[in-house]
């Protein structure tokens, strides 16, 4: 154990497997010791998010992993705030807030039956709802990643859990391009670890250091 209670981090490389309700849990497990190592540090601190700091960052978790829980139940989403920009704050008890919100988004997902049909996520369209649970796998790895590399610390997934990332967010960068989610991706090397390869689909520096 790291100091304060937080797990240690390793790296492991990866192989193929698919983008499955078996992968979410997985893929959430390290979230609870990059929280740890973040909630004690100041919140303007940068993360490799584009333009986001950890106050951003941790906003966006607070907003949206509650409406994707929701998505997951047919029910209709729920903003926690008007806004994500600005109408939700985050205090000194967001670890806890984000803790409950993404053990509801794990329960959900996790269940195989969330992933068949279509969804709405409260608008008039209905998207496949295994887009939708790719988006919950690739978000939970790649902001998994942007917590902990603000923290300078290397977050830990199983390679079936990247292998399946890289599958979801590989489905969605272009479309994510388009909406200016993602940046262009950057480029690595085709032997470069999984993680490297998700996170470099996604426009974000496998080598960001802050």
């Amino acid at each position: 154990m790291t100091p304060g209670g937080c797990p240690p981090y390793r790296r492991r490389m990866t192989s193929a497997a698919p983008v499955t309700a078996q992968l979410i849990a997985a893929a959430a497990a390290p979230h609870p010791a990059v929280v740890c190592a973040v909630a004690d540090r100041p919140l303007d601190v940068p993360t490799p998010c584009r333009e986001w700091d950890v106050r951003a960052l941790v906003r966006h978790l607070l907003y949206w992993t509650p409406i994707l829980a929701a998505t997951g139940r047919r029910e209709a989403p729920v903003p926690p705030a008007p806004d994500e920009s600005g109408g939700l704050e985050v205090d000194h008890g967001w670890p806890g807030a984000l803790a409950s919100s993404r053990a509801d988004l794990v329960t959900v997902w996790s269940d195989p039956d969330a992933w068949s049909g279509t969804v709405s996520m409260g608008g008039p369209a209905e998207l496949p709802a295994a887009m939708i649970g790719g988006m919950v796998l690739g978000e939970l790895v790649l902001h998994g990643w942007d917590l902990a590399r603000s923290a300078g610390v290397d977050p830990h997934w199983p390679h079936e859990v990247l292998d399946g990332a890289l599958a979801a967010v590989g489905a969605m960068a272009q479309q994510g391009r388009g909406m200016g989610v993602f940046a262009p991706a950057v480029p690595v090397p085709p032997d470069a670890p999984t993680l490297d390869l998700v996170v470099a689909l996604s426009g974000r520096n496998p080598r960001w250091t802050g």
